[in-house]
């Protein structure tokens, strides 16, 4: 069974009259991909910023390796790897001297900083790209060069705040299976994402946050099966109705009473946004 890296207990945040984070709670282990799933304002950038150090959390804690972070905040830098929402890289200078800036804060020694430089530059298949000015590239380079630079120092921990906002589907995916590729080797990955899909697609375990409290955590797969395999949408003149089912018979008996009755009907699988979504309904 894997350890577990990273313990957040009973977390709160305030900021003046508003409560971001509400006592949540959620451990990661070693290796996991591990999402925060939720609209935005849900509390998951809260959440990445207070577990780098640059927020500072109002009642709580969080461990790492069993060592409470405040009390261990220079140490837990270390482990930790930050990809911030916003590209924040210097565009005016090349790839590389952006992330030898990096690994020079981490005091790390020039010829270890030159390595890894350009194994991520493999890893990344970006390596051609390494004496180009960063303004100069797509946002989704721009976006696998934040993500390296995260890596330079070798964390144990990559905490990924919204990595594909903004992007086109297909570089999207591209990301996607970057993130997978560095998770097969090894480092262990919260993700916090308002795509549905993604957190599906990618992560081993989710956590669904609302309105700063957690609502539930599961792998994909086990919250899509507690809601069943298939749904069918019915558009009533008052508006879209899904229904569920386990059985794809069930599903297909259903759908031919409602063809019969002249409603639009589709029939497709179930996602984790259907699991999203009714969820909060229930919240409601």
């Amino acid at each position: 069974m894997s350890r577990v890296i990273l313990k957040l207990e009973n977390l709160y945040k305030n900021y003046k009259n508003i409560t971001a984070l509400k006592g949540i709670s959620f451990e990661i282990k070693e290796g996991e991909l591990f999402a925060l799933l939720g609209p935005n304002g849900a509390g998951k950038t809260t959440t990445i910023r207070i577990i780098a150090g640059l927020t500072k959390l109002t009642k709580g804690k969080i461990f790492l390796y069993q060592k409470e972070i405040t009390q261990n905040s220079l140490w837990a830098k270390k482990l930790i790897g930050l990809v911030p929402q916003y590209i924040n890289l210097d565009l005016e200078l090349t790839v590389e001297e952006n992330l030898l800036i990096h690994g020079l804060l981490y005091q790390m020694p020039l010829h270890k900083i030159k390595e890894k430089i350009k194994h991520l530059l493999e890893l990344a298949d970006v390596k051609e790209r390494k004496n180009t000015r960063v303004r100069e590239l797509s946002e989704g380079l721009k976006r696998r060069i934040l993500i390296i630079r995260a890596l330079l120092h070798e964390p144990k921990i990559l905490l990924l705040d919204e990595p594909t906002v903004g992007l086109d589907p297909h570089i999207r995916r591209k990301i996607w299976a970057f993130i997978k590729k560095i998770q097969s080797q090894g480092t262990t990955i919260l993700l916090t994402t308002h795509y549905m899909e993604e957190a599906e697609f990618l992560a081993d375990r989710v956590a669904f946050i609302f309105s700063g409290s957690i609502i539930k955590i599961d792998t994909p797969q086990n919250f899509i099966k507690s809601l069943g395999n298939f749904a069918l949408d019915v558009y009533f003149p008052e508006g879209l109705k899904t229904f569920y089912f386990k059985d794809k018979n069930q599903a297909e008996e259903k759908l031919l009473y409602f063809t019969k009755k002249n409603y639009f009907v589709s029939l497709r699988r179930v996602t984790l946004e259907d699991v999203f979504i009714n969820y909060i309904e229930r919240k409601s």
